[in-house]
């Protein structure tokens, strides 16, 4: 199954998450389809971006956002 799901880069207590499209039996930080956003939960506000035509394509070929991607969508205003 395809997933809208985070990999976690940056530094260790300042996370820093790239938002990516990926087979769910790779791990969270492997292989990778594509990456169509990031979340900085470091800034205030918390920095969101997507790149809304990937995410639709995505999401019409049947890839399943996680629970925090899909609330990340929703408050984008995009799902």
């Amino acid at each position: 199954m395809v997933k809208m799901r985070l990999k976690r880069i940056g530094m260790k207590k300042a996370p820093y998450y790239r938002i990516v499209v990926a087979d769910s039996r790779y791990p969270r930080n492997g292989r990778f389809i594509e990456e169509i956003g990031s979340y900085d939960p470091n800034t205030e506000p918390a920095t969101v971006k997507f790149d809304e035509e990937k995410v639709k394509t995505w999401i019409s070929n049947g890839a399943q956002p996680t629970e925090t991607v899909a609330r990340l969508l929703k408050t984008a205003g995009l799902q």
